[in-house]
Parts: structure tokens; sequence; C-alpha cells
């Protein structure tokens, strides 16, 4: 495939599949259910189901805030990394001599530089994609959670159903949080690839173990290991 190697095209695959295998594990497998991920899903249908008990909603309406401000945070952030990265291609001659100038022995060609160049924007453009999304999910848990009725009505299957959108709509919506962190996060592994096909495996896999560590930690598992929200 153009001036890529057989190591280059190994060292990418392998970085796509670890990509499909982690998310894969993270959301569908059997030990899903235990990460923190999961465990803040069951979470979020406690806290709608205890707002619903409540008649001053303030607080809610704080933490709602909060999750918003976060999706919109990385929303923006994610912007600024994709004209960055199209700065870069615009720049590929002075960033190709900047890379030589390095005590890695880089040496690359143009295409080879603007289709990885190319590569890492896409990541990019996907992770906003993630974040906006997550943010208008969270627009609507919103409406729908001002729905929701007093805490006379806790009772009423009505009212339950009600907090139970609410809580499926945050649970999806934190699912879209996820994985524009997840993109950011292997568009860091990624990066190796600018060095050599082996500094992209060698990356990938740390990323991977970081990541994987933040999930099934036992920081947080013991922290949860009793508890019947976390793993009821």
């Amino acid at each position: 495939m153009g001036d890529f190697t057989v190591l280059d095209l190994a060292a990418f695959a392998t970085f796509v599949l670890t990509w499909a295998v982690y998310h894969a594990a993270l959301e569908w497998s059997p030990y899903a259910a235990r990460n923190l991920n999961h465990i803040m899903e069951r979470y979020r249908h406690a806290w709608m189901h205890q707002m619903l008990a409540r008649d001053v909603r303030i607080v809610d309406t704080q933490i709602m805030a909060t999750l918003q401000n976060g999706s919109a945070f990385f929303a923006s952030s994610s912007l600024f990394a994709i004209g960055g990265a199209l700065a870069l291609l615009r720049a590929s001659e002075d960033a190709m001599r900047l890379m030589e100038g390095l005590p890695f022995n880089i040496h690359t060609t143009r295409g080879v530089w603007e289709l990885k160049v190319l590569g890492l924007t896409v990541m990019f453009v996907h992770a906003f994609f993630k974040f906006a999304w997550s943010y208008r999910l969270f627009n609507y848990a919103a409406i729908v959670m001002g729905s929701v009725p007093s805490s006379q009505f806790k009772d009423d299957p009505a009212a339950i159903a009600i907090a139970n959108r609410a809580a499926k709509l945050h649970a999806i919506a934190g699912r879209h949080f996820n994985r524009g962190q997840r993109a950011l996060f292997f568009a860091l592994g990624y990066l190796g690839w600018f060095v050599s096909a082996w500094a992209l495996i060698a990356t990938t896999f740390a990323v991977l173990v970081v990541m994987l560590r933040r999930q099934y930690g036992n920081e947080f598992q013991h922290l949860f290991e009793d508890d019947p929200i976390a793993f009821k």
C-alpha cells in the first residue's frame, strides 16, 4: 500500500484491532458488568430514583450542569485538536524536517506523513461527534428529568417509568462520552506511529494497559466490592 511497509500495516492493524477488542470487552463481554463505566450506569439509575423521592431538586440540576459542561469542554477541545491536525497537514514539510531532526532516525515520505496525519484527524473528528452527541443527550435527559413528577407520586408506576427513561438517557449520554474519551486516549497512542511502527505498537499497548487499570483497577474495585448498587 503505497510507501507503507509491511511492518507499518501490521502495526496499524494491531492498533485498530486493539481498539476494537477493548471496545467490545468494555461494553459487550461478560466482564463488562464489573467495569467502572457500567457501575456508574447503575448509579445513574439509583440517582434518578432518589431524585423521584425529592421535592427540592437543586442538587440534581447542579449535577446535570456539571455533566453537560464536561461534554462541552471535551467537544471544544476536540475542535481545537482537529484544527491543530489540519494545520499540521498544511505544514507537512516543516513538520517532517522537525521530525527528521529528532534523535529517532525518522525518515518518511510526504504521502505517508499526510496519510498518518489524516488518520489522526479522523480520530479527533470521531471524538468530537461523540462528545457533541453526548452533550445533546444530556440536554434531552435534563428535559425528561424536568417532567419527573413530585415526590408524592414516587410510587406511581408512570412516575417510575419516567425516572427510568431519564436514567437510560443519562446512561447512553455517558456511554458516548466514554467513547469520545476512548478515541482521544487511542489518538495519543497513535502518535507513536509518527516515530516508527514499533513505537505505535508500544504506545498502543501502553494506552491499553492504562485504560484497563482505570476500568478494572483495585483502587475502585475494593471501593465498590460490597456495594448492592454497583453489582446488583
